[in-house]
């Protein structure tokens, strides 16, 4: 498991965000479920997800997170060389609600927990009470 930093910054430990056209390692997805944001119970958004992962795959290895009621439905939609974790979320946007993975020049990785307030949380946000991710 790892290790929980709280009482500095990336930034003072030496560690920055990757620019876009560096390479990485892996792509993080985030298995589609929420019927409020997906019709058809997800359905369509699921085989579309599946889709992109399968495209991704044939470049670098990917990770979907699938919330516990949903990994064998996911698991179902993959191939075996797509890993899929078992992640509780209650989005399907990795960017808004999953780690920011940054690096520091000793070859070096963070994951850094976002606290994600659904663009305005409790007051004007999208969704109530906002989402929380951890890691």
């Amino acid at each position: 498991m790892a290790k929980r930093i709280e009482n500095t910054t990336p930034k003072q430990d030496g560690y920055r965000m990757p620019a876009e056209f560096e390479e990485q390692e892996r792509v993080w997805m985030l298995w589609p479920e929420r019927p409020d944001n997906w019709r058809n119970g997800a359905k369509p958004a699921q085989t579309v997800f599946a889709q992109v992962a399968k495209a991704i795959r044939q470049f670098e290895p990917v990770t979907v997170c699938a919330s516990p009621a949903q990994f064998q439905n996911c698991r179902a939609h993959l191939p075996s060389d797509i890993r899929v974790v078992e992640v509780t979320s209650n989005d399907a946007w990795i960017r808004d609600c999953g780690p920011t993975f940054v690096i520091n020049d000793k070859g070096g990785i963070r994951g850094c927990d976002w606290t994600f307030n659904a663009w305005g949380g409790l007051v004007d946000g999208l969704y109530f009470p906002g989402i929380r991710m951890i890691w």
